[in-house]
C-alpha cells in the first residue's frame, strides 16, 4: 500500500529484456537507503519488487503483464521515474491509498503553466471516466492528485510547481504515457453496481 507522495526520483541505469518481460536497474539515491531484497517499491505507481542492490542501485523484475500495461515499457537509460516505498503503519497518511495496481494508461494531451501553477490534461479511454469526479483522487504515475475537470475522453489536473520540480512530471512532455492508478472505493463502487444490474 502507498500514499502517492512520492519520495524522490530514480534514473534508470539498464532496462535489459528478461524472457518475455524485463530487468530494470536504476539510481534510487536517498530512496535505497535501507532497501532490501523484496522490499516494495513504487515505480511511476507501479508496485514492484526488489530483485537486487547494489550501492543506491535496486533492481526490479516486470513480468511481461506489467510491461504491456505501463509506461515502464519505455524506459531507457537515462529515463526518470517516480519512486515511492510501501508505507509505514505508523505513518501520516498524507495523499491517498494507492495499491500500486495501474489500472490504465492515459497520453498527455496538453501540460504547462496557468499563472503560478500547472495544468496538466490527460487522454484517457473513454471507458474509464466512469472512475472519475471532480475534486476526486486519482494517481497519475504515482503522484496522489486532485481531479479538477473531467470530459468525456480526458480529465485534468492542477499541480503545484513544488510537485512538478521534485517529481518526473517535470520531464513529461505533451504525448507521453502516464500511468493511471483509479480511486479504489470508485472500482468496487462500479463492480457493486454493475452487479445488481446485472
Amino acid at each position: 500500500m502507498f500514499t502517492g507522495l512520492v519520495e524522490g526520483i530514480g534514473r534508470v541505469v539498464q532496462a535489459e529484456p528478461q524472457g518475455d518481460g524485463l530487468r530494470l536497474t536504476l539510481d534510487a539515491g536517498r530512496v535505497a537507503h535501507g532497501a532490501k531484497l523484496g522490499d516494495s517499491v513504487a515505480l511511476n505507481g507501479c508496485c514492484l519488487t526488489v530483485t537486487a542492490i547494489h550501492g543506491s542501485n535496486l533492481s526490479f523484475d516486470l513480468l511481461r503483464e506489467t510491461v504491456v500495461r505501463t509506461n515502464l515499457q519505455a524506459a531507457q537509460s537515462g529515463a526518470v521515474v517516480n519512486l515511492e516505498r510501501a508505507m509505514l503503519a505508523d505513518g501520516r497518511l498524507g495523499g491517498h491509498f494507492v495499491t500500486g495496481h495501474i489500472d490504465a494508461t492515459g497520453l498527455v494531451k496538453s501540460w504547462g503553466p496557468v499563472g503560478s501553477d500547472y495544468e496538466l490534461r490527460v487522454t484517457i479511454d473513454p471507458a474509464n471516466g466512469l472512475y472519475l469526479v471532480p475534486k476526486g483522487c486519482i494517481a497519475v504515475d504515482g503522484i496522489s492528485l486532485t481531479v479538477a475537470e473531467v470530459g468525456g475522453d480526458e480529465f485534468s489536473v492542477w499541480i503545484i510547481p513544488h510537485t512538478r520540480e521534485v517529481t518526473a512530471l517535470r520531464d513529461r512532455m505533451v504525448g507521453d504515457r502516464v500511468n493511471l492508478e483509479f480511486d479504489l472505493l470508485a472500482k468496487y463502487a462500479e463492480k457493486i453496481l454493475a452487479a445488481r444490474r446485472g
